[in-house]
């Protein structure tokens, strides 16, 4: 009998497991589970996992994340000895190991919530909304790079809030108005003749629509703790605006748009690490830029599109043919932002050749180290063009 409650024990935890994970799992499921596993028995693995996925998994996405958590939670080398004696482990077992591909919300509901349970005898305490906003403030300014595990998430948690609206620009198209500046004939012709012949004029005027986005990001092992950041940045436009484009880069060229669709972020982080083979490793700047504008910026830059360059500007192949790419790539666009990390340093200077060769035919140069400067950005794209952060640096490039 203890054993039995040992058993039901274990299920539960299991089925809170999930449902921290984000499955539907209530109280009817883990029933029903205690239910089904006594009526498959014990006697092989194959039964014990099927009669738990048949009561838990509802959905056909749900499928994966079950598969992980079950491998995870009952994963004692003697589990089926274990299983049938009804000794199972217990949900308070230490996180998986590092090569485990395991989901984000996965890992966390695995660990033990020790620091929100409030302990016995723990006299209530109030929190001033002063230090709250004191810390945002602080998480904010704060340098990806220097951020614990904890502040990242609550990084990407804001970054994922994150509304990207781009100024409305003037199209060839029209629609029609009250006024205007043109008569559409059209319009006014069809009245006319639902009237008998008479007629009022009607007018048209251009429509307006914030152009294309494409997103241009570099992978390099030098832009490792930024790139994974600014992955989730890329994931937020792609969900909030439509025509945005998306590629990584390093020693050569990925387009991630696709990836990107997808409504949740730790599903489309995995597929772009599933998909992308070149994580880490160097830049080869021009030669992606030259792959980009041959394979892709017909399909891409017909509609003048804004386009955000993310990378450090550190290229192995000493910036050879970076200079007529991305002079190419900016008479193809309406607006050119580069973003780098490096700009966090207040003596930055461009020294490096591939920073030199990018730079004059950038029209803003900006920031990417903290949740700031992409508010920052998103600000920016809502207004006219600046040529903010140029003038420096530029007359440092002629004073040579």
């Amino acid at each position: 009998m203890q054993a039995q409650g040992k058993l039901a024990t274990n299920i539960l935890h299991f089925a809170r497991l999930l449902r921290a994970s984000g499955m539907a799992v209530g109280p009817d499921r883990t029933l029903d589970a205690l239910t089904a596993v006594e009526a498959a028995g014990l006697q092989q693995r194959e039964d014990f996992f099927w009669a738990l996925h048949a009561v838990f998994v509802s959905k056909h996405s749900d499928q994966p994340l079950f598969e992980q958590a079950f491998r995870l939670f009952w994963r004692d080398p003697d589990l089926l000895n274990k299983a049938m004696a009804l000794m199972l482990p217990s949900i308070s077992a230490p996180a998986p190991p590092r090569t485990e591909k395991t989901p984000r919300r996965l890992a966390e509901a695995m660990l033990p919530q020790t620091g929100d349970q409030p302990q016995a005898g723990e006299p209530d305490v109030e929190f001033d909304a002063a230090l709250t906003f004191s810390d945002q403030e602080l998480l904010r300014k704060k340098d990806f790079e220097q951020m614990s595990l904890t502040e990242l998430d609550e990084a990407r948690q804001a970054i994922q809030k994150l509304r990207l609206p781009i100024q409305n620009i003037r199209t060839r198209r029209f629609r029609s108005g009250s006024n205007g500046d043109r008569v559409d004939m059209h319009a006014t012709l069809r009245q006319s003749l639902r009237q008998g012949g008479a007629f009022r004029l009607h007018y048209k005027r251009p429509r307006r629509r914030h152009p294309p986005l494409v997103l241009l990001c570099d992978i390099s092992g030098s832009m490792s703790r930024y790139s994974r950041m600014l992955l989730h940045f890329m994931h937020a436009i792609t969900r909030e605006q439509d025509r945005v484009f998306s590629f990584v880069f390093g020693t050569r060229l990925t387009s991630i748009s696709h990836l990107l669709r997808e409504r949740d972020v730790d599903d489309a982080m995995r597929r772009v690490t599933e998909m992308v083979a070149d994580w880490d490793g160097g830049t080869r700047i021009g030669h992606c830029l030259r792959e980009f504008n041959v394979r892709w910026s017909r399909r891409v830059m017909a509609q003048g599109p804004v386009v955000i360059l993310i990378s450090d500007g550190l290229d192995r192949d000493a910036a050879t043919g970076i200079g007529p790419e991305i002079e190419r790539l900016h008479k193809s666009c309406r607006r050119l932002i580069w973003l780098n990390p490096l700009l966090r340093y207040d003596r930055f200077a461009p020294k490096s050749m591939g920073v030199r060769a990018i730079l004059p035919h950038v029209d803003e140069f900006r920031a990417a180290h903290n949740l700031d400067s992409l508010l920052a950005l998103a600000d920016a794209l809502n207004r006219p063009q600046t040529g903010f952060g140029m003038e420096k640096f530029r007359s440092e490039l002629r004073a040579g």
